[in-house]
Formats: structure tokens, sequence, C-alpha cells
């Protein structure tokens, strides 16, 4: 615990990155703590008031309290970050080592992905979406498959350039096999250039959700998100902009965390930016 906390000290950006986003995590678990009023009460009476002592961040069209729902959407858009992060990750390093190191396996997969990443990733998205129906699990599923290529074609690149150094060709001339020298030579050297890749995509992923969302093709209209909420409230923002304002912040400030995180560990665990750094 000394050395981590030395280490958090050194690294400003991380831990300014680690503190957002532990508060950000702790506010989505605690939601029905954190919340003041259920995110899906109906209140007729007191729509589109503004932030007052009662309703912290204001009310909606319906009467909703806003700020209960922007609390409960922090659930939707780190699930879904998480997730396309983690899974994408696993899949397309898996692959991308596979068309790395067997050629005929990298001639095939490889124009597959290239085809995957010739569309957009928020079009591959609906283009999926719309095959089956607005949900949190398809929208996992949807931004996952549109990530995968960015990871492949990163993992096949490092590959590339990884297998021809010495310590590999070593390994190889003395008998070692393909596992081997994957497990302990090359996939611990790609970490620092996956864990800035994996940071990328969760927020790639956190806007692609909130992007599907607002246009309506993400999670349910009835699940409180953050982009559901700033759709929901475009029809007035000129007049009550405190409708998008308050999700549109928590999206931002989620995203800065994510990536100053990224960074930060980039900084610290890739040598040749340390030794860049000190020259």
């Amino acid at each position: 615990m000394k050395r981590l906390l030395t280490f958090l000290k050194g690294q400003p950006t991380i831990l300014i990155g680690l503190l957002l986003l532990i508060a950000l995590i702790l506010m989505a678990v605690l939601a029905p703590w954190v919340g003041t009023l259920d995110p899906t009460a109906l209140n007729p009476v007191k729509r589109t008031q503004g932030p007052s002592a009662d309703f912290w961040f204001g009310t909606d069209l319906l009467g909703r309290d806003v700020y209960s729902r922007v609390v409960y959407g922090a659930r939707v858009s780190l699930i879904v970050g998480f997730s396309v992060a983690i899974f994408s990750t696993l899949i397309g390093t898996v692959i991308g080592l596979a068309a790395g190191f067997t050629k005929w396996v990298d001639a095939i997969v490889m124009r597959i992905m290239d085809g995957f990443m010739s569309i957009p990733t928020i079009l591959l998205a609906i283009a999926l979406i719309a095959v089956t129906s607005p949900s949190m699990k398809n929208v996992i599923v949807a931004i996952t498959i549109a990530e995968v290529p960015r990871v492949v074609r990163l993992i096949r690149g490092l590959v590339l350039t990884l297998r021809e150094q010495p310590y590999v060709e070593a390994a190889v001339a003395s008998g070692a096999s393909t596992m081997r020298i994957i497990a302990k030579h090359i996939f611990p050297n790609t970490v620092a250039a996956l864990t800035v890749q994996a940071t990328y995509i969760c927020g790639v992923a956190i806007l692609a959700e909130a992007s599907l969302s607002f246009i309506g093709a993400g999670v349910p209209p009835a699940t409180p998100s953050w982009g559901n909420i700033m759709a929901e409230g475009r029809a007035l923002w000129q007049i009550k902009p405190y409708l998008i304002a308050f999700p549109a912040l928590f999206l931002s400030i989620t995203i800065l965390a994510i990536n100053m995180l990224g960074d930060g560990l980039r900084d610290a665990i890739d040598p040749r930016m340390t030794r860049r750094s000190g020259e």
C-alpha cells in the first residue's frame, strides 16, 4: 500500500483520473442511496422546474427528478464502457496475436478487419442494433464488434515488430514453443499499448452509447441514461438548458477521468516514454 501511495504521488495525472473515476463508480453503485427520488417516478404537476432545494438538477418534461436520473445514468455508461473495453481488448488481442504470427490467418483476418474499420463505429452499431432490438446487452455487443478491429490492428502491428527483435529470434532458435514466446516475450510488451487502447475504447464506448441513446437506438427510453436524458431535453434546451447541461457535464467528466487515467498509465508503464521524458 505504501508503494502504491508513493507511486500515485509521483503520477498526478493518474491520481486525479483515478479519484474522479472512483467517485463516479461509487455514485453508480450507491445510486439507490445517492439519488434522492425514483428516477422513473412521474410528477406532471412539477414538470420542467428549475434547480432547487427539492430538485437539485430540476425536473424534466414528465416531472421526473433530473438529478436522480443522472445518478442512475452513470450505471449504464460505466457498464457499457467497461464491458466494451474488456471484451474488445480480450477478443482483439487473441485475434491480433494469431494474425501476427500466422501468415494465412493474417491474410484472411486483416481483410475482414479492414472491412469493419471502413464503417464508422456509430453506423455499424446502428446497423447491428437495427436487426435486433434496443437494449444494454445489444449496445455492448454492437460497440464491441465495431471496436475489435482497432485492437486487432494494434496488436498485429506490435507482433510484427516484436517478433523481429533479437530476444525473440533467440527464443525461436532455442526451440521455445510459439505459445511460450507469445506469453513470455510478446504479450508483456503489448500491455502498455493495450492499456492506452482500452481506455480509449472505454471512452469511445461511453460516447457511442450516449449517441445511440440520444437518437433512440440505444438503451430503452424507460432506462435512465445520459443520452436518453439529453434526448428528452433537447426540445427545451434553449429555455431549459439544465436538461442537457447536467448529463453532458457528467458525461464529459467521465471521459476526462478515463483519458487522464489512460495517459498517466501509458507514461508510467512504457519505459520508452520514461526514457524520453528524462532526456
